[in-house]
């Protein structure tokens, strides 16, 4: 729980920067750099994995329309956190679990009883209470946001579907590949020189992500993953904390009380996940990295 606790809070910590670097450059400068720090130490660890004899994935094409779900996941998020409150990002992100159970029974023939159909009904009550729509300007980061966590969703239905006969260092280096090639185009678009300042907060974005993925990796090893997925929603405390002193931003409370029933939702079906004869997939559980830059997930027997 310790391991778990200091992954999400480097992740907020992560999430923080990526605000502070939106307000002067683009997400895909942004992400084009921090991406190409974080590759470097995530290449040397994979490539001294003497157990690896092969990078050539078994499902090419899966594994590149994960890669591409991944890459926007990632996109759309830093594009919501650069342009949201950090707690009204998070609080619409937290639908992760919510999707991934609607999604799990058309494409992993999951069985979700009524319990769990419930959660995400009242979970989608606490999009709406964020959103507010007709009452609230609803913007693109809005939508960005959403569209990360849908397509998080995805990338994890599909780690569901091939992880078995994919090895982990596929599905954590073609997706990273992928990123650097296309945000590297779009760099004669977007680029704007950094200063060194910012070139090493961008730096510092690549090196936090390698560090919490580990963190959570480790905390998924050491203990169940029931026990350690809930301690996400830690997150919220961290985006409420650093958005007050960094960003004078003050709680909505109408997007505290969505929230609230988001989190409560998402941590129902953790729990209904984790009883015995319930599912027989468990989506949310098994694939544990809910974050669209943390990784497939890191149980090793399954990949």
């Amino acid at each position: 729980m310790g391991l778990a606790f200091a992954g999400f809070a480097v992740f907020a910590t992560h999430d923080a920067l990526i605000k502070a670097l939106g307000e002067s450059y683009s997400v895909f400068q942004i992400i084009f750099f921090a991406t190409l720090f974080s590759f470097v130490p995530l290449t040397v660890t994979v490539l001294t994995d003497r157990k690896i004899d092969t990078f050539r994935p078994n499902n090419p094409g899966l594994v590149l329309f994960r890669s591409a779900l991944m890459v926007t996941s990632m996109a759309t998020a830093f594009y919501a956190f650069a342009t949201l409150p950090l707690t009204e990002v998070y609080s619409l992100l937290f639908t992760f679990p919510l999707l991934v159970t609607a999604l799990s029974v058309p494409l992993l023939g999951e069985k979700v009883r009524m319990q769990r159909w419930a959660a995400v009904a009242v979970g989608l009550v606490g999009v709406l209470i964020v959103l507010r729509p007709g009452m609230t300007t609803l913007s693109l980061g809005h939508f960005a946001a959403l569209t990360a966590a849908t397509a998080s969703a995805l990338a994890t239905i599909l780690v569901r579907k091939i992880g078995n006969s994919e090895r982990s260092a596929v599905l954590i280096l073609y997706p990273m590949l992928v990123g650097v090639l296309i945000m590297g185009a779009l760099q004669p678009l977007v680029y704007r020189p950094p200063s060194l300042a910012h070139l090493s907060m961008m730096a510092l974005v690549g090196l936090l992500s390698v560090c919490a993925q580990h963190l959570i990796i480790q905390a998924y090893r050491a203990a169940p993953a029931a026990v350690v997925a809930p301690i996400q929603y830690s997150q919220i405390l961290w985006a409420t904390t650093f958005g007050m002193i960094f960003f004078g931003e003050t709680p909505d409370r109408w997007v505290a009380v969505g929230a609230c029933i988001i989190i409560a939702s998402g941590m129902f079906v953790v729990w209904r996940e984790s009883r015995a004869n319930v599912s027989a997939r468990s989506p949310v559980l098994k694939t544990a990295n809910l974050r669209p830059d943390a990784g497939p997930s890191p149980a090793p027997k399954s990949l």
